[in-house]
């Protein structure tokens, strides 16, 4: 458990830096915003708390101007309840009369009331909603008439709790902000480098020969496809290296049996346990024929395989090369008893393609047709359109092929039954008939029943965008 923990949380290089620029880019985030949100806060606070203690000076000019009134002047005016508003804000307080005289003034000494208290003619005074920095100034009215005025100078301490208490909630906030970023960041980083990771690890596996290794990253996205394609990819190498192995042995056996008919008949030859007779020498010699049809099957495979790099397509009439085919073959059909028949769509069958190869894939089901055909079979061949397709079909009457060993016809040096019990097939042709058509884009089907018959389907696209209304086939 501890070491699956380990490998989820290891993100390689690439996870590293990937989590590094996620971490700048966090930090750098936050920093700005809490740089923003603590300008901001100081700003709004220094405002309300200019605005109370304007709203102060109001009251307190409004109290002094009560008592003006009262007093009907200053010399016996009761400044108490000014002075009471004052103290209560913690404030210091300076009153004037209209000519500038001080009447009244809280300051602790008179170096103090020297040094700090503006005059009105300096501009903070004699004029309502007056205010500098940590002060607030108000004109005493009466009357109608400006009488005086108040100045409130603040301490220099006043509102810095709740600036501390805001400054403290921006920064927590900020803490809080630049982790979950960091986890964020971490969580992504990982989920993104882990698959990437595991299908590197599997990778270097399949390089030094695990076959079986495998990703199996369950991932959202392009991950996952990833993962799924390389996991493809490697179920692919492993049954090409799996028909690698099978193809080496299948051709061993197919050439050790006539390699060693030969090296005994000739043995004994050599050693005068037999004479050179004429039926002794053809039979060594139909061994060679053997071994010949094998290399030169194998060689038709390795040419089929590589035909999609060297096909010479061009315009076709495929009906021609049909026509062609089952010309060329017909000896051999006859020669095996079989009666051939045709079935040629009289309108055009044009298709993309190179003629030779498609030749030598409808030959190589006609040859299969006589190889393992009854005497007195029939063989069919048909080609007509549909759609967008061109079909030829070669059918026959013949033993068929058993419901098991339809999938693998195929196949390449694969024999079925039948095929097993006769002489001189080496479970070649069809496979070269598959690579070919595949080449050019078609497909190749058998469908067969046992003692019913096989019908072989070659479908190839069809070339230009006209759409056949009707085939009429013509018979021979």
């Amino acid at each position: 458990m501890t070491s699956e923990s380990g490998r989820r949380l290891e993100l390689g290089p690439l996870g590293r830096r990937l989590f590094a620029a996620f971490a700048v880019v966090a930090l750098s985030s936050v920093a700005l915003l809490t740089a923003a949100a603590l300008v901001g806060t100081d700003r709004g606070i220094s405002t309300a708390q200019q605005a109370d203690r304007q709203r102060i000076a109001d009251r307190t000019a409004a109290a002094a101007g009560a008592a003006y009134r009262s007093a009907g002047g200053w010399s016996a005016a009761d400044l108490g309840p000014t002075r009471t508003l004052a103290d209560g804000a913690g404030a210091v307080l300076t009153l004037w009369d209209a000519d500038g005289g001080v009447i009244l003034s809280t300051a602790a000494s008179s170096e103090d009331t020297g040094h700090d208290a503006d005059m009105p003619g300096s501009g903070h005074g004699m004029g309502h909603g007056a205010a500098s920095g940590r002060s607030a100034s108000a004109d005493v009215v009466s009357g109608g008439s400006t009488v005086g005025s108040v100045q409130l100078r603040f301490p220099y301490g006043s509102g810095t709790a709740g600036r501390n208490i805001a400054w403290g909630w921006v920064g927590g906030a900020a803490v809080a902000a630049l982790a979950l970023a960091l986890g964020v960041s971490w969580y992504v980083t990982g989920r993104l480098t882990a698959p990437v990771v595991r299908i590197a690890r599997t990778a270097r596996a399949l390089a030094a020969g695990d076959h079986t290794a495998r990703a199996r990253v369950d991932a959202p996205g392009e991950l996952g496809d990833l993962s799924r394609a390389f996991d493809s990819m490697a179920d692919d190498v492993t049954h090409a290296e799996q028909a690698r192995r099978r193809l080496s042995a299948d051709v061993a056996h197919e050439l050790r049996t006539p390699l060693a008919a030969l090296q005994a008949g000739l043995e004994e030859l050599r050693d005068g346990y037999d004479t050179p007779s004429p039926g002794r020498l053809a039979a060594l010699h139909d061994q060679t024929l053997r071994l010949g049809r094998v290399v030169g099957d194998l060689a038709e495979l390795s040419e089929a395989e590589s035909a999609r790099l060297s096909l010479n397509t061009a315009p076709v009439e495929l009906a021609h090369l049909v026509r062609h085919a089952v010309t060329d073959r017909e000896a051999e059909l006859r020669a095996a008893g079989l009666t051939v028949r045709t079935r040629i769509a009289t309108q055009p069958l044009p298709v993309h393609a190179d003629a030779d190869r498609i030749h030598q894939a409808l030959g190589n089901l006609l040859s299969n047709a006589a190889r393992y055909c009854r005497p007195g079979d029939t063989v069919t061949v048909t080609a007509s359109a549909e759609g967008n397709a061109v079909l030829v079909e070669v059918t026959d009457d013949g033993p068929g092929i058993p419901a098991g060993e339809l999938p693998h016809v195929f196949d390449r040096l694969w024999r079925g039954s039948a095929a097993r019990n006769r002489s001189g097939g080496s479970g070649i042709g069809l496979a070269v008939v598959k690579e070919l058509i595949t080449a050019h884009g078609g497909t190749v089907t058998a469908l067969s029943k046992p003692a019913a018959g096989t019908r072989i389907v070659i479908r190839l696209p069809r070339d230009g965008a006209a759409r056949p209304s009707g085939d009429r086939l013509t018979h021979h």
